[in-house]
Parts: C-alpha cells; sequence; structure tokens
C-alpha cells in the first residue's frame, strides 16, 4: 500500500487507476478481458524491484571482516594521541568511526565479497497468491537483515546498501591509495570533533587537523604531478558518509554474534590487548 499511496509511477492520471485498484476489482469485471496498458504502468514500477541481496560465502567474508576489525582497533590503539584520551572519549571516537575505518580497512586489504540476490515476493505478488487462495492479504513481512537473530545465518540487505560498499571499495582501488594515505584517512576520521558529549574538542580537532595536513604534505610530496590527488582523497571521504553503520554490522557481523551488542563487543575488544 505505501508503493499506491507516495509513488506516482504506479498512477496513469485517472482516478482510481492505480494497479492495487484495478486488481481488487477485478471480480467485478473478470469476464470483460483486460484492456492494453499504456503508458508508465506497461513499464512497470519501479519501486517495486527492491532487490534483497546476501553475502555469498558468509563464513569467508565475515572471517576476512572481523580479522580487519581487530586490525583496524589495533591501529587505533596505536596512536599515541588516541591513548591521551579519557576512556569515555575513546569509546565515543570509536562507536561512531568504527565502520567507515573498516571499510577504509577492506579497501586497504582489498577484501572482495560477493553477493546473491534473493527471491522476495513484492506486495504485488502477496496479492495475488492471498486472493486466489482465498485469504486475507497479509501485511509485508519485517525487512530482512534488521533484525538480530542468531548467529550463522546469511542476512539479506537491500542490492542499494551493498552497491553502496562496493563503490566505496572500487573507488579506493582505482586511486592506488598507499598505506600511508590509508593511515592518514583513518586518522582523520577518528578524530572527529563534531560528535556530540566530547569533552576535548578542541583537542580532537587539532588532531584531526594535523591528520589532514599531514595527507596534503604527502600527496604534495609523492604525487607532484597530480595536483588534483588530495581532492581525489576529500571524495572518497565524503563517500565514507554514505555508509551505514548498521549495515556494515548486519552483514558482517551478525551472523557472527548473534543478539550481541556491537557497542559490547567494541567496547571489549577496546579494552583487551589486541
Amino acid at each position: 500500500m505505501a508503493c499506491v499511496e507516495r509513488c506516482r509511477c504506479c498512477v496513469d492520471g485517472r482516478r482510481h487507476s492505480s494497479i492495487l485498484y484495478n486488481i481488487l476489482r477485478s471480480e467485478e469485471r473478470a469476464a470483460s478481458p483486460p484492456g492494453p496498458r499504456r503508458g508508465r504502468a506497461s513499464r512497470g514500477c519501479p519501486c517495486g524491484s527492491r532487490r534483497r541481496v546476501a553475502l555469498r560465502n558468509p563464513q569467508v567474508a565475515c572471517k576476512a571482516a572481523s580479522a580487519v576489525l581487530v586490525k583496524t582497533l589495533r591501529f587505533v590503539q596505536n596512536v599515541p594521541c588516541f591513548q591521551e584520551l579519557p576512556l569515555e572519549e575513546q569509546l565515543l571516537l570509536v562507536r561512531s568511526c568504527w565502520a567507515p575505518l573498516l571499510v577504509l580497512g577492506l579497501a586497504q586489504d582489498r577484501v572482495h565479497f560477493e553477493t546473491v540476490e534473493s527471491a522476495e515476493p513484492s506486495m504485488l505478488q502477496r496479492i495475488l497468491t492471498t486472493r486466489r487462495q482465498g485469504e486475507q492479504p497479509q501485511p509485508p513481512a519485517p525487512r530482512p537483515g534488521r533484525q538480530h537473530h542468531g548467529g550463522g545465518g546469511s542476512h539479506l540487505l537491500s542490492a542499494a546498501e551493498i552497491q553502496a560498499i562496493k563503490g566505496f571499495l572500487a573507488k579506493c582501488w582505482s586511486l592506488d591509495i598507499s598505506t600511508k594515505e590509508y593511515a592518514y584517512l583513518k586518522g582523520t576520521v577518528l578524530f572527529n570533533p563534531d560528535l556530540p558529549g566530547l569533552q576535548c574538542t578542541q583537542y580532537i580537532e587539532g588532531l584531526q587537523r594535523e591528520a589532514q595536513q599531514a595527507l596534503n604534505e604527502h600527496v604534495r610530496l609523492i604525487h607532484r604531478d597530480d595536483e588534483a590527488r588530495f581532492g581525489k582523497l576529500t571524495v572518497v571521504l565524503s563517500l565514507l558518509r554514505s555508509i551505514n553503520a548498521n549495515v556494515i554490522a548486519e552483514l558482517f557481523f551478525r551472523p557472527i554474534i548473534g543478539s550481541v551488542n556491537m557497542d559490547d563487543m567494541l567496547l571489549e575488544m577496546l579494552c583487551a590487548k589486541l
């Protein structure tokens, strides 16, 4: 119903002309053959193609992501300026940036993962099926991949969410980012002074500025013939904003940790000697 109510591509401009309305009235005009479909309706509703995907090899991909997470937290712990912050500040920073840091780590280690599409029935298919069986149409099930199930499963997420991750990795690989550039990018992401609840904002802002300056100086020294490289790396940082931490957690870690809270696991790992 949400698609019919909000999406104009399901309507051809006339009152009561939606696909769903015609289906519900089908018994009244069963004797008449349906006329040819015209206009946008003939192309189908693009919002009805919300494809769901899951990891093709979840055991391999989750293991690789877990190894990158350990390396990421080890990198964070080895930054002296980070260790000088109070534990509460450290935890706030890690909670906010663990996902973009992880994706940078996946790019640096060139971790590839494949997904497989899942044939999830659309609302239209549910209506047609239930009407044939004489049942009442059931409301859509909760979105897969957003529930905290037990470990071992392969969780479904939207193809668009996964494509954002793959697109980011491809962008990093096309730039052939060096180890030092990755380190400066991670420092810029780690030291985010805009987080609510931080007390050492000026100190953290200074650290972020230092990381950005170090990246700029390194690029000027190593890539003298590519004046646009620093701007390209800045674009990489902006692309990280489209990465959803919940999607990363569901895709790579929910099959392993089950209902365990991701923040609790990060705190445990942060306080441990990795």
